[in-house]
């Protein structure tokens, strides 16, 4: 299955959750979204995120100042 991929480097909070909600809603259930963010707040946001609408976080890291986040659909 394919990875699909969002980047919203160089975004404030709260565009990247909401650019990250409108593409999850254009997948199905079990696909997985790869979240490439700048913003510093990104981690915990998405992590609240996917704690409040039942999306897996699979993975949340940083390296060079780039967060990396892979969310899988509901």
């Amino acid at each position: 299955m394919a990875v699909h991929m969002l980047d919203v480097r160089g975004l404030k909070c709260p565009l990247p959750i909401l650019r990250a909600k409108k593409a999850l809603a254009e997948l199905s259930g079990g696909e997985e979204l790869e979240v490439l963010a700048t913003d510093a707040g990104a981690p915990d946001d998405f992590a609240a995120f996917c704690r409040q609408t039942g999306h897996a976080l699979l993975l949340s890291e940083e390296e060079d100042g780039v967060f990396r986040m892979l969310l899988r659909h509901k």
